[in-house]
């Protein structure tokens, strides 16, 4: 694929995402060893896939960032296009592959490379690499990798490892042509409403979908329109979620609930409302919000666990584990939550998708 191509299929690609997807941020399945655990790591896609996801995201902060040096992110990569693209086969439903990029330059580039080859549609660009960085120089980053695959932009929130990128930033990064999504996860209202106000005020909102990255607001961010007083209004297209790595199922079943809302009468808008917030509670236990998220990788991996998609909570750090008092908190709310979970979609699939 040339250099000059990424611009030329963005537009199909965009399409697909403006429409609105469940897109999870794939987890990353090991042995006890911590070595690659290649059944249950295509499992996982397969689960998501089934579940009705629109896309998967593969080589994120989920995935966890250290499989770089672990040298895992070519087959992790590699395992999770090739599933879904037998899916896609089978089922006759395109899966959008994002891919996670990092790094300075010429890692970006370097990843976004091995990305397109291996055939994702699009780069989810991390810019915590050039956490030091004016806004000039980080755009002319993004410009670089821009010229080898459509980027999804990231707000990541600067507790695990993002930086602050204001409205100047956004309105620059949506001057750039491959742009086709923007992930917006700062954690943060003001924030959020900075890259929504950028897009407004771009005229790209009929090019560019905004997904939801915050996982303590799904539903507040599925179900609003963003009005800045101008002509253009925006609203989130989907979500690309670490919260959407478990439960997918019913997260499926939850976007598509919010969609028929905002296109009917609203009339259920109060009850899905109650269903975010019992989401967002949920969410801090899995995703260990007590402890700054110390133990949330960990967490979406005891879920998995549990489930039995996953052998062990395992992550490459061996430090890395749930906090104290974690583990209690996710019996609390799966106690208090059981309509958030699809344990019996997974026991009846769990067998076929190990094999």
């Amino acid at each position: 694929m040339a250099g000059s191509e990424p611009a030329a299929t963005a537009p199909a690609v965009a399409r697909l995402l403006r429409a609105g997807a469940v897109i999870p941020a794939h987890p990353l399945a090991l042995s006890a060893d911590r070595r690659l655990d290649e059944r249950r790591q295509v499992a996982l896609t397969r689960y998501y896939c089934e579940a009705g996801a629109g896309g998967v995201a593969v080589g994120v902060h989920t995935t966890q960032f250290a499989i770089r040096e672990a040298g895992l992110l070519r087959p992790v990569l590699a395992l999770a296009a090739a599933t879904a693209r037998a899916h896609d086969e089978t089922s006759g439903r395109r899966i959008v592959k994002v891919a996670g990029v990092c790094g300075p330059t010429a890692q970006a580039m370097q990843e976004a490379a091995l990305a397109r080859d291996l055939g994702y549609d699009a780069g989810l660009l991390s810019l915590s690499a050039l956490r030091a960085a004016d806004t000039a120089t980080l755009l002319a980053h993004c410009r670089r990798v821009a010229g080898v695959i459509p980027l999804f932009g990231f707000y990541l929130q600067p507790a695990v490892g993002g930086r602050i990128l204001d409205y100047a930033f956004w309105r620059g990064f949506l001057e750039i042509e491959a742009v086709v999504a923007i992930k917006v996860a700062p954690f943060n209202r003001y924030a959020t409403l900075d890259v929504a106000r950028a897009l407004a005020d771009s005229g790209r909102a009929h090019e560019v979908a905004l997904y939801t990255g915050n996982d303590d607001a799904i539903v507040a961010d599925l179900l609003t329109e963003l009005d800045f007083g101008g002509a253009t209004r925006v609203s989130f297209s989907g979500g690309l979620l670490g919260q959407w790595a478990v439960w997918t199922r019913k997260a499926v079943a939850l976007f598509d609930e919010t969609r028929r809302c905002r296109g009917g009468s609203g009339e259920r808008t109060g009850a899905l409302l109650t269903l975010g917030h019992q989401l967002t509670d949920a969410n801090a236990a899995v995703f260990d919000a007590r402890n700054a998220f110390a133990g949330c990788i960990a967490g979406i991996h005891e879920v998995l666990r549990r489930q039995g998609l996953l052998a062990g909570r395992f992550c490459l750090d061996p430090k890395e584990d749930l906090s104290p008092g974690q583990a209690d908190e996710i019996d609390r709310v799966l106690r208090s939550y059981s309509h958030l979970t699809d344990d019996a979609f997974v026991a009846a699939n769990l067998d076929r998708w190990l094999r």
